[in-house]
């Protein structure tokens, strides 16, 4: 069986039943190979000749001896007796149709798409009038890429044949690799009214209805499928890949499931169903059926990408390695493969090499964004700032653009001058991320007559408290294209990249966010009423806590060098999902982490500020907590990971008192937490002398 050879293996051993005179083992192989690999000419061409050519054996037309032989050669798989014995016989009976039909499929075969054309076009010559001819030429054309050409032929025969569903169906497969994919289901339309019943029509159609986004019809198109053949894997699978889409998981999962229950040899559900367990977290279930894909198809190098993604994730290393260069040695120009082994290098520490396989993934393929953005990370990391800054650049041209901005004004390139000029700054990301660059724009506006800033409405009353000598606004988008109230802009991303000397000159810089005093004075207040300080604010988790992200983030369990220190006043800066956590600190250690529910963590930034600005210090993971402490100029631990792809001068928290305590991705956070535990032991200290 196909379960655990490879393809080339599993050709051989048809052709190996078909010399035994095994015609049904034969034809379930070839069918087995193109549950797996449905494009494959060889499988296709080897099925059409079983079954077009049992005919002539039985045939009561008189054939020459030799021309009967070749045919039963051809049946029983001796491909390259069958070339040789054809071409020899095509010099005797230049005039046989069914010599030249034979040795353009036998040739198309073993690949040999240049000779097996030119058989395929004497055929032609010997009877303009079989479509099938021309329908097998479309074929052969399309598999060499040339799909115009392709196009051609498979129209020809149907100008001889209007009723020739084969040809249309063709047709519309080509359209819709070409991206045509209109057309595509106006011929797939026209294939079903000439045949109802054709199932393979409603599956490829409900392919080109998913890519045009109309996932409902799509779903009609693949449930009717089922519907007139209800062992069809094909289109369980693509049903299950339209209602993951639609994130109906479990609808998902049974889809994929049943395709493997009707064909267990049927790889590509393996590989769908264990994406979507890996996207869950559930890494186990995806390892598994990763392993299972791989011993059905041992050369899955796809699937051996994605296992190093799993370990990876599992905090498995090296495993991961390992996986990515098996997935590169069987597809050497895979460049996923050698991205996520860049990946892999980043978190072990090993910049050069992460960088060489980011380089080598985008000679590849030059504009994949997510790649160019990992490199620039990956640079800035290793204290390339330019370059790390201008392949950061690339994130607009990722697939999600909303937050780009168009106006009639230029883009800012930091070479114009901005004497007696306006220019508008607008924020593109996150509000950690405004917080963050912010700390540079006294830099521009040093430059220009007049400073606009446009940020997330929260941020309005602590940034124009902040920055009086710039305009500070709500994002509004309403009339962009029509606005003439500045003459550059520049998105808020970019301001680093204008300012590299300064950058690199002056990390280290003073307060620049200014919290109201009067709420600082109430917040003080409200913190003595609670108990004996230091106070000290924690956060110890994103409320984004995608997989890659998770290393950056502590459990409240590494937090107990610090929740030990008796006589700290300890304050909640967590404004999402940590109730259980709290119940967990005052079961577990005896420690009351006090919450004020009054505090809108999310919506009033202003008052957080004001909050954190009355803390004597902030202990932190890489959350936007620790963003704001550093800003206003609060004592500030910044508990980092140290291969993040967030630490960097970009995304780091800069003010005057900042300190950062690394660990590597193999380290626990167990140093970490007890060197912070010895500052605030010593601030205790200091806090006794007052």
């Amino acid at each position: 069986m196909f379960t655990n050879l490879s393809l080339d293996q599993s050709l051989r051993k048809a052709n190996l039943y078909l010399k035994k005179g095994e015609v049904q083992k034969a034809q379930k192989i070839y069918q087995d190979i193109l549950n797996v690999y449905p494009k494959n000419l060889r499988a296709r061409q080897g099925l059409l000749v079983l079954k077009k050519f049992k005919k002539n054996d039985n045939s009561q037309n008189p054939q020459p001896e030799k021309i009967k032989q070749l045919v039963h050669f051809y049946n029983n798989g001796e491909l390259s007796t069958v070339i040789e014995q054809a071409q020899a016989l095509a010099e005797q009976y230049p005039n046989t149709l069914l010599i030249w039909s034979i040795l353009s499929i036998s040739l198309a075969q073993i690949g040999k798409l240049n000779l097996a054309l030119e058989a395929c076009k004497k055929s032609i010559l010997l009877d303009p009038g079989n479509a099938e001819s021309y329908n097998n030429m479309g074929n052969i054309l399309k598999e060499q890429g040339k799909q115009k050409e392709a196009l051609e032929a498979y129209n020809h025969a149907i100008s001889i044949k209007p009723s020739f569903v084969e040809a249309y169906n063709n047709i519309a497969i080509t359209l819709h690799d070409q991206g045509n994919l209109v057309k595509a289901i106006e011929i797939y339309k026209k294939a079903i009214s000439l045949k109802p019943d054709y199932t393979e029509v409603y599956n490829n159609m409900g392919e080109v209805l998913t890519d045009q986004g109309k996932m409902i019809e799509a779903i009609d198109s693949f449930k009717k499928a089922i519907s007139l053949k209800p062992d069809y894997v094909e289109a369980y699978n693509n049903l299950g890949i339209v209602l993951k889409k639609q994130n109906k998981t479990d609808k998902a999962i049974e889809a994929y499931t049943r395709a493997i229950s009707i064909n267990s040899s049927y790889v590509v559900s393996y590989y769908n169903l264990a994406n979507l367990y890996s996207e869950q977290g559930k890494l186990d279930k995806a390892l598994k059926l990763y392993q299972e894909a791989i011993s059905i198809k041992p050369d899955y190098s796809e699937a051996y990408c994605n296992i190093g993604v799993v370990f990876k994730d599992l905090g498995q290393v090296d495993e991961a390695i390992d996986s990515f260069r098996k997935s590169i040695s069987l597809k050497p120009n895979n460049p996923e493969a050698y991205r996520n082994l860049g990946v892999a290098f980043q978190y072990q520490g090993k910049l050069d090499e992460a960088i060489k396989a980011h380089k080598k993934s985008i000679s590849l393929n030059p504009n994949d964004f997510e790649t160019h953005q990992n490199l620039g990370f990956i640079l800035l990391n290793d204290g390339k700032i330019k370059e790390g800054l201008d392949e950061l650049e690339w994130r607009w041209k990722t697939r999600d653009v909303t937050q780009q901005r168009k106006f009639s004004k230029p883009v800012w390139n930091g070479k114009y001058s901005l004497d007696r000029k306006k220019i508008l700054i607008w924020c593109e990301q996150g509000v950690g991320d405004t917080i963050m660059w912010v700390s540079r724009l006294s830099l521009l506006a040093s430059h220009a007559e007049h400073c606009i800033l446009e940020c997330q409405p929260k941020l309005v009353p602590l940034l124009k408290r902040s920055f009086p000598n710039i305009e500070i606004k709500a994002e509004d988008r309403c009339l962009d294209i029509q606005r003439n109230d500045f003459d550059y802009h520049l998105p808020l991303g970019s301001l680093y990249k204008n300012f590299i000397k300064e950058l690199s000159a002056n990390q280290k810089i003073d307060a620049y966010l200014v919290p109201n005093p009067e709420r600082v004075n109430y917040w003080k207040k409200r913190l003595k009423s609670l108990g004996k300080g230091p106070f000290i604010g924690i956060s110890w988790k994103s409320a984004n806590l995608e997989m890659m992200r998770l290393p950056n983030y502590a459990s409240v369990s590494d937090l107990s060098p610090i929740l030990g220190i008796p006589n700290v006043t300890f304050i909640n800066l967590q404004y999402v999902d940590f109730e259980k956590d709290l119940n967990i600190i005052k079961d577990k250690y005896g420690v009351t982490v006090n919450n004020f529910e009054d505090l809108d963590h999310f919506n009033n930034l202003d008052d957080v500020a004001a909050l954190i600005a009355a803390l004597d210090m902030i202990v932190s993971t890489k959350t936007t907590v620790p963003l704001i402490s550093a800003a206003v100029g609060t004592p500030t631990k910044l508990a980092n990971w140290k291969q993040s792809w967030w630490n960097n001068i970009l995304l780091n928290p800069s003010g005057p008192s900042v300190d950062i305590f690394e660990r590597d991705t193999w380290e626990s956070w167990d140093n970490v937490f007890t060197l912070i535990a010895k500052d605030i032991r010593q601030l205790k200290k200091d806090w006794s002398h007052k």
